[in-house]
């Protein structure tokens, strides 16, 4: 840890605690009530996971919006994309707010954030770029922090690269100015997450909300629950000019 000055967080369950089953169920509902003038719920739904295929797959020619926009568009038709367009940017603000429902509070982490800051380390929002930034910035709220709490926050309108290609994490590198060394990924996401060592971060494994699809071993450089990583801040030393006035 010594040469590290960098976490980079993701987000769905991890900063922000959450059932990720639950939170499909209920983002699957209000889109589709939203939509229930233009299309049946059943292909929305299809087309929706058709396009967020495409967009995982991105080979980091084009943003992840574009790459889905285009997908989308040549399933609902071209002529209807601008109509489709302005419904997602109002469901965003709108009957997506109602997915907050399935969020747990786990004080714990919003405290590791704040001794993070206060040691002088550097915060950064790497979560999966499949949503849109005012999307990823509701649930920031919900955590219980603000945007400007971070350095970066990754989002489909910017990014190019989706989890767990590692092309996203050397995107994010690069996006921030840091060098793999520097850097730690926290994320409770075996397969999207725990990549970024193949670059050569270190990673820290949230067990609260742990997804692991396979049964592989689970390589980490640390791994633990939301009171172990409160824990595991707390002894870290603090860096750069908050270590030189300490």
């Amino acid at each position: 840890m010594r040469e590290i000055d960098t976490f980079l967080f993701d987000l769905d369950g991890t900063l922000l605690p959450m059932d990720m089953d639950e939170f499909t169920r209920l983002y699957f509902k209000e889109l589709t009530k939203t939509f229930s003038d233009l299309i049946e719920p059943e292909r929305l739904v299809q087309y929706v996971w058709a396009a967020t295929k495409d967009m995982v797959n991105n080979d980091g020619q084009r943003t992840n919006q574009e790459v889905f926009m285009e997908s989308f568009s040549k399933l609902v038709g071209q002529d209807k994309i601008d109509v489709y367009k302005e419904r997602f940017d109002a469901f965003y603000d709108q009957g997506f707010l109602n997915t907050r429902q399935c969020v747990k509070d786990v004080p714990s982490m919003r405290e590791s954030v704040r001794i993070l800051r206060e040691k002088g380390y550097s915060v950064a929002i790497a979560t999966n770029p499949l949503f849109p930034k005012r999307a990823i910035l509701h649930r920031i709220r919900w955590a219980g922090f603000e945007p400007e709490d971070f350095i970066y926050i990754s989002c489909y309108e910017t990014n190019r690269f989706c989890k767990p290609n590692v092309g996203f994490y050397r995107e994010v590198l690069r996006d921030i100015g840091k060098q793999p060394h520097q850097c730690i990924m926290v994320g409770n996401d075996v397969q999207e997450d725990l990549v970024a060592a193949s670059v050569g971060m270190a990673t820290y494994l949230i067990t609260d909300y742990m997804l692991h699809r396979t049964g592989d071993p689970i390589e980490c450089t640390y791994k633990g629950s939301y009171g172990d990583f409160y824990e595991f801040v707390k002894q870290l030393p603090a860096v750069g000019k908050h270590k030189r006035a300490r």
